[in-house]
Formats: C-alpha cells, structure tokens, sequence
C-alpha cells in the first residue's frame, strides 16, 4: 500500500469516526486504517443493534470519496498530514502510550493544516492557554509570555478562542513571530466567528490546523481531543488564568500525560479565574512561572536559558567579614564613641576594635572625629544599619 492509499483510507475512516476516539486510534495502530475501518463498521452495526447512546451518531455518518474531500481541501489551501509523511512530528506519535483522558485520546488518524507553517517547525514550541474570561491581568501576562516565546525563534500554539488564546496570539504577533491555532473545528472555519480575521491572519503566515474534516463545526468532544493536540505539538504547556472546571485544564492534564513541562501563572489569591492554576501549582503538577524568561528556561535544554536568582541591590556592609561587622554594629548613632567603649560593646580587645575600625573608615562607614568614633552618612542611610 503506497502512502496515498493510505491517507484516502484515513480519510474515509475520519469521516465515519469523531476525533480523538481512542479505541479507533488503537484499531489503526495494530492494523492499519483499511483494516480498522472494517472493524468499526461492525462494531458500529453492533451498537446500533444495541441501542447504545451514540447509535443515533454512528447513523447519522455517511460515507465521503476521500479523493474529493482530499481534492475539495486543497482548493481551500487545506492539506491533509499523515504519518509517513516528512512534515508529521514524532511528539503526535507519543499519544499512543498516554491514557486517554475524558475519553478522549489516541494518535490522530492525521491533521489538517492551512497555512505555511509545516508541523515538525513546532518542535520546541510553547503552548498559552487560559480562560475565555480572561481579566486584564491574564491577557496582560499572556501576551507578555507569548512575546518573549515567539522572539527567541520558537512558535506559540493557541486555540484562537477568546481570552488568553487571543491574548497569545498577539503577544506572538507583537514579536512578529511564529503562531499556530488548534480548532476544534473543520481548518476552514473560525470559532468564534467573531475571530475569523485572527484565524485567516494565522492561515496566512502560521497554521491552522484541525483534526476534525474541512466544514465540521466544533463540538465539546472535539474540544476536549484538540486539546491533546495542544500538549502533544509543543515543548511545554502554560496556563494563564483557569477556572477551577476550565477546559485549559484538561490541556494541563494531557501535558502532565505526556511528560511535557507544565507551568502555570499564578494570580490574586482570590481571583476564581485562577483557582484551577493555583490548583495545579499547590500540588506539584504545575511549575509557577510569572514571565517568559521562566518559561523558556523550563523548556529548554539544559544550559540554555538560565535565569539568575533574583537578589535586592548589594550595600556596603554585605561586604564586611563577622569582626568589622560587630564592630560597626557597636558604634552609636547618637554621639561618638571611645574605642574602649566600641570595644567592650563588641566583645573584642582594644587592638582588635581599633584595627576593624580603620578598616570601616577606609571603606567610608565610619570616621574619627575629635570626640571618638560615629558612622558616616552612608552607614546611616535607610537598610544601610
């Protein structure tokens, strides 16, 4: 069977299927697509004679000419990816050994994809994705995120929804960098159509893929299978902002299925858009993150992209050793003191005081004056004590 054959047999099969059904993707595995579309057929007839809830579905799915559809596709700039081909990324492969999730899961039969940006371009991508109700301070932060991802080269994966999927794509676009949807419906369609200017924008100079046929319109199963597609494409998954029964979550929980570092943002303690961060954070299965610098260094490989730990301002005094230190400590703030008198406060001999004290004068923290000792104005500034 040559490849061609091959992908019109997975089309005809991802006609008769919804995405992401993980015991069709298993059929495929062992047999291949021919094989696997027998199969289903009979287990289709099986449900019907049955009865069972998704028998009216299964009936209402006919069969396409793959080559039409394939054909069809291509007229709209839509091509249709599969294993074997150059462009299909080893990460997709990975979701035959992950357990499937909300029923969802599996390898996808193959993807379709509008738009120059080929799919092995988003090895070491990043994906940003959040609540539809994003607040200012989640769009803020995400298109910040998205910005500094997409400057260093590396392309940033969304779902073009509202919130902080939008806020990613324009903080990638600000950069003018790489920037890719995933729909849970056809790669033809916008949802929400109030996006179809982003979607189009994205179909031009990124990607738009889908794992649902060219005119499918989106469902809640196909969001929940596109969401593994989010965390199987990329390097590593943020979420910005997520309620405690987001769908984000569900990409969060496919990322950790696959290994994939998984960041999250945290927000105002008692913002409800970030409980299911916070969530995720509290228990280990998120790293917090707070800027893009941090996220490039959980996804790169070791060495590259490392962060120095935050410090406040050195002084003068973080320098001194434990002898000038006691020393500076025991010299007043009022009125100027006798070595003696700065030496017994110190719990140190006359030679010893005396000697640390013309070390701190040299290094401009005290001075001698007619009366004794006293700390200079730069010793006496605000943290300087």
């Amino acid at each position: 069977m040559t490849l061609e054959d091959d992908r019109l047999d997975r089309v005809r099969l991802a006609a008769e299927v919804d995405a992401g059904e993980a015991w069709v993707s298993r059929l495929v595995q062992a047999g291949g697509p021919r094989r696997a579309r027998d199969q289903v057929r009979r287990i289709k007839r099986e449900r019907l004679l049955r009865r069972e809830p998704e028998a009216d579905f299964y009936e209402r799915r006919r069969p396409v000419d793959p080559a039409r559809v394939l054909a069809d596709a291509k007229r709209l700039g839509i091509r249709y990816v599969i294993p074997g081909d150059d462009e299909w990324p080893d990460s997709l492969d990975e979701l035959a050994w992950a357990e499937p999730l909300q029923e969802r899961g599996g390898v996808p039969l193959g993807l379709w994809v509008r738009g120059p940006v080929r799919l092995t371009e988003l090895a070491g991508s990043v994906a940003v994705v959040g609540s539809r109700s994003a607040t200012t301070y989640g769009a803020d932060t995400a298109v910040g995120i998205a910005q500094t991802v997409a400057a260093t080269g590396r392309a940033v994966v969304s779902g073009a929804a509202f919130g902080i999927d939008r806020a990613a794509h324009r903080g990638a676009l600000i950069a003018e960098g790489r920037t890719v949807a995933v729909l849970a419906c056809g790669a033809d369609r916008a949802y929400p159509k109030a996006h179809q200017q982003l979607v189009d924008h994205l179909a031009e100079h990124g990607a738009v893929i889908s794992e649902a046929l060219p005119g499918w319109a989106p469902t809640r199963i196909r969001f929940l299978a596109r969401n593994r597609l989010i965390a199987a494409l990329t390097a590593g998954t943020v979420v910005v902002e997520a309620a405690i029964r987001s769908g984000a979550l569900n990409t969060a929980g496919w990322a950790s299925r696959l290994n994939r570092p998984l960041m999250g943002v945290p927000g105002p303690v008692g913002s409800a858009p970030s409980q299911g961060v916070h969530q995720l954070i509290r228990s280990g299965a998120a790293t917090l993150v707070t800027n893009g610098a941090e996220v490039l260094e959980e996804v790169s490989p070791v060495g590259e992209h490392l962060l120095e730990v935050p410090r406040g301002p050195v002084r003068r005094r973080d320098r001194l050793d434990g002898r000038q230190r006691v020393v500076v400590e025991s010299v007043p703030l009022v009125r100027p003191a006798a070595v003696e008198s700065i030496a017994r406060t110190a719990q140190l001999s006359h030679g010893e005081a005396r000697e640390a004290l013309h070390e701190l004068a040299a290094l401009g923290l005290v001075e001698e004056t007619a009366g004794g000792w006293s700390l200079t104005s730069a010793a006496a500034e605000p943290g300087g004590r």
